[in-house]
């Protein structure tokens, strides 16, 4: 059975080829799914993965410690786990208030590069939806750029999916704007992540410079049993 990488690989530099923007990085998505499809994926070349759940995630880098993948934590994060991601993880995308700021700076050994951070805003004021308002953006990265054992690498959302291609252009374009303010004063703060398996190509023209795709590069979900 044929791969799906090489195909989205080349969706992406098609789309940002179309919208004159760069390629941006493609973070696959693996919750749910098990070590052996990621190490599949990560004999094709892919190195950066996305996990929702820590313990599920902590399981995961341990039996694949071996590979050298980047691993990113992009759902909800309790700050009574920021421990042990803080210790684990290399970037976490969901970060939406000062007491996580606090506790994975804590926690973050000073022999291990900075913990690279993304503030996540709740871009369509959903209310099941976590994240900040846009206007706590300063607020909060103000705080993790204080930290030293932390790095501000911009902002992550997940936009309402709207059935209106206007109406997700319009979130994915006060996303792009939040993300030029932030990067006017923080020049290390060049990261944008949004877009996923269905929107991905809007989310690029917009200025998306990391997309999240699960299902297209894996198929449907896994549930544990």
């Amino acid at each position: 059975m044929q791969s799906p990488l090489p195909g989205i690989l080349s969706n992406l530099q098609n789309a940002a080829q179309a919208a004159g923007r760069p390629v941006p990085t493609l973070l696959a998505v693996s919750k749910t799914q098990p070590a052996s499809a990621i190490a599949g994926l990560a004999a094709e070349g892919q190195r950066a993965f996305g996990e929702n759940y820590v313990q599920e995630a902590l399981a995961k880098i341990e039996a694949l410690q071996g590979l050298g993948l980047e691993w990113h934590l992009i759902g909800h994060l309790q700050s009574n786990k920021a421990e042990v991601v803080a210790r684990h993880f290399q970037w976490v995308q969901s970060v939406d208030r000062n007491k996580l700021v606090t506790a994975l700076a804590r926690h973050r050994p000073v022999d291990l590069p900075p913990l690279n951070v993304l503030i996540q805003v709740n871009i369509d004021d959903e209310s099941s939806k976590h994240g900040c308002q846009p206007a706590q953006v300063d607020a909060l990265a103000a705080a993790i750029a204080a930290e030293p054992t932390l790095q501000l690498r911009g902002l992550m959302a997940i936009p309402a999916p709207w059935p209106d291609p206007a109406q997700r252009h319009a979130a994915f374009s006060r996303m792009q704007a939040l993300q030029q303010a932030l990067q006017s004063r923080y020049p290390q703060a060049d990261t944008l992540s949004m877009g996923m398996s269905s929107d991905y190509a809007e989310a690029i023209a917009d200025g998306a410079t990391m997309v999240r795709i699960g299902t297209a590069l894996f198929g449907a979900r896994v549930r544990p049993a």
